[in-house]
């Protein structure tokens, strides 16, 4: 956008940001600046493309496309390619009998007629290649990237581009849920869903690990390392090829029933998206695919994310807004995902990717000017626009670490338009304070600081821990509190040793504060709600290729001789009642007391109380507690409950009724009896909870 036209944008409610956040106030070029790119863009998909629905419906065009008449069309985008051949199983290989003929701006097709039998040219379930031909002279093997199924041989290395289209496609029987008011994720990898040392399968996650999910009571579930990644160990966040749902969990009919299923249960499943950075596999990869280094990606130095050792696109092109596009509503639309979680936003948002000396103070300078990438500014702005608009219903999680303003405010008002961003401090501090202090020496205001301290009016989701802790050379919270003693101590049929007595009841503690303070929705990783008792350490050349450690031991959670039970019963129960009372769809707590020698820390949310007292040893009688709402309380959830591996020092048919003596802000309190490292919940019994 040339300089000074940004005067000419208006950006339709940019006075409720402004309102929200005057301090925003001497950027409002660049928020225009922004906006005007985006409205740019969408002119120009209307003109050239015949508006966003055909434009993100490119999958419809491009790879592969059986015809009515059985013929097959085949089209490419190849820009620096000399020549382009399809050869496969179809032609026994052959490398030159079946030319793409070129067409305008890098584009290349192919129409392969029936044959006599009038069955397409490609069975279903063979194998293709595209053999690109370079200006200087190479011949090279590539996967189409639009490609949607590739799987890899047991013996090799590189994997292939098989077509992929069943007679008796599955047709999706259940209609998806409405978003929530409160979100809570189960973040979850199909491949480690099982206690078995292998890669676990989609239809295992669909009859062994939905109804867990359903039990604990989350209504969203993250699935990591969907999109078909040629390294395992990656976690998912090394792409090769984005439009394929990776095939060593099972056929893409068999993805497709799992999200079936858990839209039968109500539960909504979002994608782990990487749109921030691609493999740099080239023989299954994005990377070089017409021979150059500047297809799909920026040219290095530009093009190359060194702390990723990965490639890095360029939201500048149109093609590539094309690909990426409409990945997203194949997505949807295909599998019939609910939203997505885009990794690596920081990344993307800033040239300098966050790394090095890019320090994030919370000055406002730092989130605009040269440092900002607006290329990949507006391309976010155009997905969220483009999602919302088609799905009212989907979801989109941010992760940025960088606190960008605007980033969860809707693209009218000038933001970029995510509905959530995680609340990456969170788990940082848990781990430093475990790591760094002892029990006495916590600092109540720093927790409740770091819990509390996000955008107002921006949605955030919480979480005690993230899967990055769970992988060797780091810790769970579990691991960090009770370490070596739960392969031995755990046993329910002995009485507690110091270590896990602790442990236990700071893993409830923090995940219910978290879980009630910390944000507008909640994340567990898998496995984290029982205390999972091993780290994840994927196969590799390290650890002779095992799959010992690739694993979640769902059957301990079974024995309900072992304390893991009484952590997952903990876990399922407080979900449940922020379910019936609804804290995270309420505005932010009032905390009425934080108490650094006390070590007590009360609060209260969609009036509901909160009480935690983190001393190692000091429980309180008759402690004065504030509250808003006067009535008679109840305890509705409480972590010393024997059930939890609690001591059961709470009488659970105590009425509290308030006084009206205001007291630390509110107009009413009581006295309330707190053991020692416990969390109490106590609602009102006189108010009407429907959220």
């Amino acid at each position: 956008m040339a300089a000074g036209t940004e005067d000419n944008v208006t950006i339709p409610e940019f006075s409720c940001l402004l309102q929200m956040d005057p301090y925003l106030k001497p950027y409002e070029k660049d928020f225009k600046r922004r906006y005007g790119l985006l409205e740019k863009k969408l002119c120009q998909l209307e003109e050239a493309e015949g508006g966003v629905e055909q434009f993100t419906r490119s999958y419809w065009s491009f790879g592969v496309q059986r015809r009515p008449d059985n013929s097959l069309f085949f089209k490419e985008w190849a820009p620096a390619a000399e020549a382009l051949f399809l050869t496969g199983d179809f032609n026994d290989w052959d490398k030159f009998s079946h030319p793409y003929t070129k067409k305008e701006y890098g584009k290349w097709e192919l129409t392969l007629p029936p044959k006599f039998d009038k069955s397409p040219a490609v069975a279903h379930n063979t194998k293709l290649k595209v053999v690109v031909h370079t200006k200087e002279g190479e011949r090279l093997y590539r996967i189409s990237p639009w490609a949607k199924y590739v799987n890899r041989d047991e013996k090799s290395v590189i994997y292939d581009w098989v077509h992929w289209d069943p007679p008796q496609p599955y047709i999706h029987i259940h209609p998806r849920p409405k978003k929530p008011r409160s979100l809570r994720i189960y973040e979850s990898h199909v491949g480690i869903a099982s206690p078995e040392g292998k890669i676990a399968s989609y239809n295992n996650f669909t009859t062994k690990v939905l109804p867990r999910i359903k039990d604990l009571g989350y209504n969203c579930i993250q699935m990591m390392a969907v999109m078909e990644h040629a390294y395992y160990a990656s976690f998912g966040y090394q792409v090769t090829s984005f439009f394929a749902a990776s095939s060593r969990y099972g056929t893409p009919d068999e993805l497709k029933q799992l999200i079936d299923v858990a839209h039968s249960m109500g539960i909504m499943v979002l994608l782990d998206v990487v749109h921030s950075h691609a493999s740099k596999n080239t023989d299954d990869g994005l990377n070089k695919y017409d021979g150059s280094d500047s297809c799909f990606f920026h040219s290095p130095p530009r093009g190359y994310h060194k702390l990723w050792d990965s490639q890095l696109f360029n939201y500048s092109s149109w093609e590539v807004l094309r690909f990426l596009l409409s990945n997203l509503r194949w997505w949807m639309e295909e599998y019939r995902f609910d939203g997505f979680r885009f990794d690596g936003v920081t990344s993307m948002m800033y040239h300098h990717h966050g790394i090095g000396k890019a320090v994030f103070s919370g000055d406002y300078s730092e989130y605009f000017g040269l440092q900002v990438d607006e290329d990949s500014l507006v391309y976010l702005m155009l997905a969220n626009h483009i999602l919302h608009n088609l799905y009212p219903d989907c979801i989109t999680i941010a992760e940025d670490v960088s606190g960008m303003p605007a980033l969860c405010r809707g693209v009218t008002e000038g933001g970029l338009g995510f509905d959530y961003r995680l609340n990456m401090a969170v788990p940082d501090k848990w781990i430093q304070i475990l790591k760094e202090l002892k029990d006495e020496d916590w600092n109540i205001g720093d927790i409740v600081h770091t819990l509390i301290n996000r955008r107002y009016g921006e949605n955030c989701i919480a979480y005690a821990e993230s899967h990055d802790q769970a992988l060797v050379g780091d810790k769970t919270l579990a691991f960090w509190l009770m370490d070596k003693e739960m392969y031995t101590n755990m046993s329910s049929l002995i009485p507690m040793t110091a270590v896990i007595d602790r442990g236990i009841q700071l893993h409830k503690m923090i995940r219910l504060l978290t879980h009630s303070l910390g944000g507008e929705g909640y994340l567990n990783f898998m496995g984290n709600e029982f205390g999972h008792p091993e780290w994840l350490d994927f196969p590799r050349e390290g650890n002779n290729q095992s799959y010992h450690y690739a694993r979640r031991q769902y059957n301990l959670v079974d024995m309900e001789d072992l304390r893991y039970y009484q952590l997952y019963a903990f876990d399922r129960d407080m979900n449940r009642t922020e379910d019936k009372y609804g804290w995270l769809a309420s505005p932010p707590a009032f905390i009425s007391a934080q108490h650094q020698e006390d070590k007590v820390i009360v609060f209260d949310r969609a009036n509901v109380l909160f009480i935690f007292n983190f001393h190692p040893t000091k429980s309180y009688q008759d402690y004065r507690v504030a509250i808003d709402a006067p009535g008679k309380y109840t305890i509705k959830l409480d972590s010393d409950e024997v059930q939890y591996g609690g001591h059961g020092r709470l009488v659970h048919g105590t009425e509290f009724f308030t006084e009206a003596q205001p007291f630390n802000g509110r107009n009413n309190s009581m006295k309330v009896y707190i053991p020692c490292r416990t969390a109490i919940v106590l609602a009102n019994e006189e108010i009407d909870y429907c959220y």
